[in-house]
């Protein structure tokens, strides 16, 4: 039983060349029948690892290494039914309901403004690292 939905903004940062980038996550929480906690992660509807463990480590598109993410935002999305006073529509033609949705161009994980680019966080924040 699906138990939370979200969208999760993760920020990476490159610890070998400091490049900031993002991208969005769907998370899904669940239960399975013998009680046990899971999260699955989608990122443009494909199954990936935890963006925040080593497994799901994402590669810096400037020099390829690999790191963990971290939490930038997050929007839980209501799972349904929802209260009884939730507003919902009965869908009486499912062929035929809202086509157009299945043509719709992908809205794709990195389709949001990225973070500034800039030096090392150090640098950014002013402090001076010579010796």
């Amino acid at each position: 039983m699906i138990t939370e939905l979200a969208l999760e903004r993760v920020q990476f940062t490159c610890g070998h060349c400091w490049h900031e980038w993002s991208a969005d996550y769907d998370v899904q929480q669940y239960r399975d029948d013998q009680g046990g906690a899971w999260e699955y992660f989608s990122r443009d509807g494909v199954a990936v690892p935890s963006p925040y463990t080593p497994a799901g480590a994402v590669p810096c598109p400037r020099c390829g290494r690999a790191w963990v993410g971290r939490i930038l935002a997050r929007r839980s999305i209501p799972a349904a039914p929802g209260p009884a006073d939730t507003p919902r529509e009965s869908i009486v033609d499912a062929p035929g309901h809202r086509p157009e949705r299945h043509g719709a161009p992908l809205l794709g994980s990195s389709a949001h403004s990225q973070p500034e680019k800039g030096g090392p966080p150090m640098e950014r924040a002013g402090v001076t690292t010579t010796g």
